[in-house]
């Protein structure tokens, strides 16, 4: 295995032979990647992350459905840089803990949860994540006012005097937006930047946002279609703005537009669909950002089958292309 073989880099021209000549493509996303898992090892979840073909990833530093984690191995650490330098795999992005709620009125739920997302943070600057994505939790029992500023206080009392160490780039948290069930905030776009806003005044924290596909559908954002998609990147760019978008996560949707349930579907299999993935990887506010997949394994090579989905999804044949080129 090659490091060259995992680039997908830039907006560049991919030649193809045709029955009369040649047919060129235009490949747009820069980066696509799966979630591996780190179950043996750091190392292992980096290299299978190369063997699937991704050049960007998504980990678990610990557990995601226990309270308790422990600091990763420093040679562990090591190995895991070592692959990620030597398969280009970037950005990392380490999804926090299922369990972790900062937005809770639960004192206990609150405190194990404020106690979590630090060794979160600690562990992905241990491991030099760029991203640490987290969902902004559940109000339940507190008004939505009242649960953003219960999860932003979280944060603060988690961050306290937490320092991301020596490095080029500092660690980003990343708010998620849900599907909105329930009492869960961050549905709506609004929620989220309020949350940032928060964040900015009461931490030292960089904050910025990951948008999930098959979330933004049941949420009622309607991706799937062509006018649906403009709708969509208008709301986002009057509420969050497309510079703290960092991630896309990449999922169709078992569950129909509005649906407010989150149940994540193949890449095509779901009411996204694969138009609907090439219209979403393909459009000029979103081609350059880093695209994961967090689709379900239900047989053995379903996740080198949807990513293998994705990147032929993100290339358009040059006549088509043509028409999205402008920035």
């Amino acid at each position: 295995m090659n490091a060259n073989q995992n680039k997908f880099i830039g907006v560049h021209l991919c030649l193809s032979a045709a029955r009369n000549g040649f047919s060129i493509t235009i490949v747009f996303s820069t980066r696509i990647g799966i979630h591996t898992f780190i179950a043996g090892s750091l190392e292992k979840a980096a290299l299978r992350a190369a063997e699937l073909g991704a050049n960007t990833f998504q980990i678990f530093s610990a557990s995601p459905r226990m309270w308790r984690a422990r600091a990763p191995d420093p040679e562990q650490i090591r190995l895991f840089r070592k692959a990620r330098e030597r398969f280009d795999l970037r950005p990392l992005a380490i999804h926090v803990n299922y369990l972790i709620n900062l937005a809770s009125v639960d004192e206990t739920v609150r405190a194990k949860s404020i106690l979590a997302f630090r060794g979160e943070l600690e562990r992905a600057a241990l491991i030099g994540a760029e991203y640490l994505v987290l969902h902004p939790g559940n109000c339940k029992g507190q008004s939505v006012e009242e649960g953003i500023t219960a999860f932003a206080l979280g944060l603060k009392e988690a961050a306290a005097g937490f320092e991301a160490g020596n490095r080029k780039k500092p660690l980003t948290v990343l708010l998620e937006n849900t599907a909105g069930s329930g009492c869960s905030l961050g549905s709506r776009l609004e929620e989220l930047q309020s949350i940032r806003e928060l964040a900015r005044d009461l931490t030292d924290l960089a904050v910025g946002f990951c948008l999930d596909t098959c979330h933004l559908l049941a949420a009622g954002f309607d991706v799937a279609t062509q006018a649906g998609l403009e709708t969509t990147i208008r709301s986002i760019e009057e509420s969050i703005g497309f510079t703290q978008v960092r991630l896309i996560h990449a999922n169709d949707s078992k569950t129909p537009l509005g649906s407010r349930v989150d149940r994540h579907a193949h890449i095509g299999a779901g009411h996204i669909g694969l138009a609907g993935f090439r219209r979403i990887l393909t459009h000029p506010k979103l081609r350059r950002k880093a695209f994961i997949l967090e689709t379900p394994i239900d047989q053995p090579g379903d996740d080198r089958k949807n990513l293998d989905t994705l990147k032929s999804l993100a290339t358009l044949p040059l006549t088509k292309a043509s028409r999205v080129m402008k920035p």
